[in-house]
């Protein structure tokens, strides 16, 4: 239910390598008929939890990004209680960590904050003896962030931005980032409560890169997300897919497993990749440094990692899981959806949002300024 977006320009050796890697996915999956796995299916049962470590798992990870019944069989097969708590953003995410609080163990960050938090010491290196199932991530992937020898780390979830909407409500529309500008969706819409995706929507549709530092692209994107606000509900990452569902909102900027986790219940909503780009983000699996439970945590970021309870879990959530041992369980559907795997002159338009060090600064700076304008 993508829009038709044209063909772009050729883009960086970066994107290039993003995309001939997703296409080499798509044979694969289109090559294979397997069945999807039954949630009920056993792996090897794990040992409990080492003596002198606490038998509590406490995960900190963005809500609705991961499947219940795998939980409840991790728990089974380690004897063991898994806590999660919820962040809406990476900047809080990292407020808090920063601040001491949450004694968690396992984090769900994405990729582009990684380098600040393995540089502020709040993630801890993996033991790759206690990962096999790391080997299921492709190395073309690995390369193309940050962390591609996955000292810090391990790919969890592809997340791609876009425009979901209420087709019957809305009508057709151009798939644009200027469709926040409609003055008769005023109070029906909602934009991410996040400034790299909010700022670099915006940067975009000026024809900016989402990563531009550039003091006049930067001035240019804050008029234009101020002009934006005028229009919205509200700014929104927890709840937006569910107002989406309930029709209290008829257009959200949002990420495209949580918005096709609502057309699996609602064909009316459609989502499109916006033909001015749109960005591109990993989120990873990591240790905290003052994890209490780091050896059960290692045994769950493996878990994660068997393919079939990887296929399992992108059936659930809906986002594209880089695992390839996993991608031949998942069923035709998934395999099929140009909003899990985007044709290649889509994919042609992603951006990474990358690691900005202290320019992150005008970032914030901006979004204070959004916030407060009127």
């Amino acid at each position: 239910m993508i829009q038709p977006i044209p063909s772009p320009p050729s883009r960086a050796r970066r994107l290039a390598q993003l995309t001939a890697l997703l296409l080499s996915l798509i044979v694969l999956g289109c090559g294979t008929s397997a069945p999807p796995p039954d949630s009920g299916t056993a792996t090897t049962p794990s040992e409990a939890p080492a003596n002198g470590e606490p038998d509590v798992l406490h995960v900190y990870i963005w809500s609705d990004y991961l499947d219940g019944d795998l939980v409840t069989r991790f728990e089974r097969e380690n004897q063991c209680r898994v806590v999660l708590d919820y962040f809406d953003s990476n900047e809080a995410m990292y407020a808090k960590l920063k601040a001491g609080g949450g004694g968690y163990d396992v984090l769900v960050p994405s990729s582009y904050i990684l380098p600040l938090l393995v540089k502020e010491n709040l993630v801890q290196p993996l033991d790759p003896s206690a990962i096999p199932h790391r080997e299921h991530i492709d190395p073309n992937y690995r390369k193309l962030l940050p962390d591609h020898e996955m000292k810090h780390s391990v790919p969890y979830m592809m997340s791609y931005t876009g425009v979901g909407y209420l087709r019957s409500m809305v009508g057709d529309l151009a798939p644009s980032w200027n469709v926040f500008a409609r003055q008769d969706l005023k109070g029906v819409m909602t934009l991410l409560d996040d400034p790299r995706e909010t700022i670099g929507a915006a940067l975009k549709l000026n024809g900016h890169s989402l990563n531009s530092l550039d003091d006049t692209a930067l001035a240019q994107a804050r008029d234009t997300v101020i002009g934006w606000k005028r229009h919205l509900a509200k700014f929104e990452n927890a709840q937006y897919h569910h107002g989406l569902a309930s029709a209290e909102f008829q257009l959200v900027h949002g990420y495209s497993g949580d918005v096709l986790q609502v057309q699996v219940e609602n064909p009316d909503v459609t989502f499109f990749l916006p033909k001015e780009g749109f960005p591109l983000t990993c989120d990873l699996l990591v240790i905290a440094s003052k994890a209490k439970a780091p050896k059960l945590a290692h045994r769950f970021i493996n878990f994660l990692h068997t393919p079939e309870v990887a296929a399992k879990n992108t059936q659930t959530v809906r986002f594209l899981c880089p695992n390839t041992g996993s991608y031949p369980l998942l069923p035709a559907e998934l395999r099929q959806n140009p909003a899990i795997f985007p044709p290649e002159e889509v994919l042609a338009r992603a951006e990474f949002i990358e690691d900005l060090g202290k320019d992150n600064e005008k970032y914030v700076k901006i979004w204070d300024e959004i916030k407060a304008a009127r």
